[in-house]
């Protein structure tokens, strides 16, 4: 019979507040990041290819799909935490790019010594605003741009606009995309403002969450991906559907149902994402 590991608890000060490395009792080198208390990512070191939450395994299978295995894609990531999808992509597409922006430099500091990269990954971190850093990028660079920034266990404010999201369509590749991470619950009203505003943003979008999260029985996290092209939405729709923790698609008419009423965000009116409910965590 398997036992499961005594539980290790790392604790150091970031910029940011307090970051915890909690360790995972069924996975002899996997880490639970959290900062402030809040979950942020989980990493296993012997298994980059593992993905845990299920948000994550979402943004992967986005990244799975929108170019053909094993080819090795442009990427920035928008949010740091513990570099779980980042890991991701260099185990399952050798020889990637990427470009990893977090803010929290001492948390960089923390990762880069408790959870290491593998050598030979072409991963390069800076520290900054996601949005300051974003506006300097070349035009055209990447093939995905991935958001996932949360402060406090909320989006900042000036990463949800349209002028937010046109500096993200003027550093994607012809075919890139756009995969964001959003929290919300009942009554859904801050991300049916985001599918209104990324739609105007890009032609094409789509929007994978758990069912009980889509009918605002729980406060949980939604995964929006946006682009020129269309996304590989039945691929996504089987990907979603076989999770531990199955997910629902909402593209087209289904999409415009779900965000009908919803004005779009600018940079005058964007608010964070809202706080989530005590005890979720």
């Amino acid at each position: 019979m398997a036992h499961r590991q005594r539980t290790h608890r790392i604790e150091e000060k970031v910029d940011s507040g307090t970051a915890e490395l909690v360790s995972d009792g069924d996975r002899p080198r996997a880490w639970t990041l959290l900062v402030n208390g809040t979950p942020q990512s989980h990493v296993d070191l012997d298994d980059p290819a593992y993905l845990d939450f299920e948000y994550v395994r979402r943004l992967g299978h986005v990244a799975d799909l929108i170019a053909p295995p094993g080819r090795p894609l442009r990427v920035l990531h928008l949010g740091g935490g513990g570099l779980t999808l980042a890991r991701y992509v260099a185990a399952t597409r050798p020889r990637s790019t990427q470009q990893v922006i977090e803010i929290d430099a001492a948390l960089v500091d923390l990762v880069r010594r408790r959870l290491p990269l593998e050598r030979g990954w072409r991963i390069r971190i800076r520290t900054g605003d996601a949005r300051e850093v974003l506006t300097r990028a070349p035009e055209e660079s990447f093939d995905l741009v991935v958001g996932d920034v949360y402060a406090g266990g909320r989006s900042p404010a000036h990463l949800t606009s349209g002028e937010f999201f046109s500096a993200v369509a003027r550093t994607l590749r012809a075919g890139g995309f756009y995969a964001a991470n959003v929290a919300d619950g009942a009554p859904l009203s801050f991300v049916r403002a985001q599918v209104t505003t990324l739609r105007a943003v890009f032609p094409e979008a789509c929007l994978i969450a758990d069912p009980a999260v889509l009918r605002g029985r729980r406060f949980g996290n939604l995964v929006l991906v946006a682009g020129q092209a269309a996304p590989p939405v039945a691929e996504l729709t089987r990907k979603a559907a076989g999770d531990p923790f199955p997910g629902r698609v909402l593209y087209g008419d289904e999409l415009t149902r779900f965000a009908s009423g919803a004005a779009p965000v600018t940079d005058a009116s964007a608010r964070p994402s809202p706080i989530p409910p005590r005890g979720i965590f």
